[in-house]
């Protein structure tokens, strides 16, 4: 899964999520500032225990074509970076982000993907990518309004 565009090249992690369309904008702006080729990726797989006949009749990868497509328009709107590359790989999201890391600069990775437990502060891709890829790994958080943010809690991580 190496590529053809350097290891200058800025990967940015999207599956659809809030956490992952604000990496996608902040890794293209760190791609525009370093001058860098920046690829969007997102993996897809079939599910663990599907029906045949349910399989047939549905493409994962058509989802996850689109679902980059709508992350990409969303982070965006119409007028996309011109040499964004945009990659759909079959495949776990985290090995095969990992693997990818070891041809790139930079990992951008939203803090929290669609699944998981909504109080973890890093899901399960996001963690496994920090800890084990072969580049650095920037972990975006998406932004959110002041009043929404926990004071109480804030507070009580700066004392620690």
């Amino acid at each position: 899964m190496t590529t053809d565009r350097g290891h200058d090249l800025i990967i940015a992690a999207v599956d659809g999520s809030p956490s992952s369309t604000e990496a996608l904008r902040y890794a293209s702006r760190l791609a525009d500032a370093l001058h860098a080729p920046l690829d969007a990726v997102i993996t897809w797989s079939y599910p663990p225990y599907s029906d045949p006949a349910f399989i047939s009749a549905w493409s994962p990868k058509d989802d996850a074509t689109t679902i980059l497509d709508d992350a990409i328009r969303q982070a965006f709107g119409e007028n996309p970076p011109a040499e964004i590359g945009r990659r759909v790989l079959a495949g776990a999201a985290a090995p095969t982000l990992i693997e990818l890391s070891g041809s790139a600069a930079m990992l951008v990775v939203g803090s929290r993907g669609l699944g998981g437990f909504a109080g973890l502060l890093l899901g399960s891709v996001s963690a496994a990518c920090a800890e084990h890829a072969h580049c650095p790994v920037l972990v975006v958080h998406p932004r959110v309004a002041p009043a929404s943010v926990d004071a109480a809690a804030v507070q009580q991580s700066a004392h620690r």
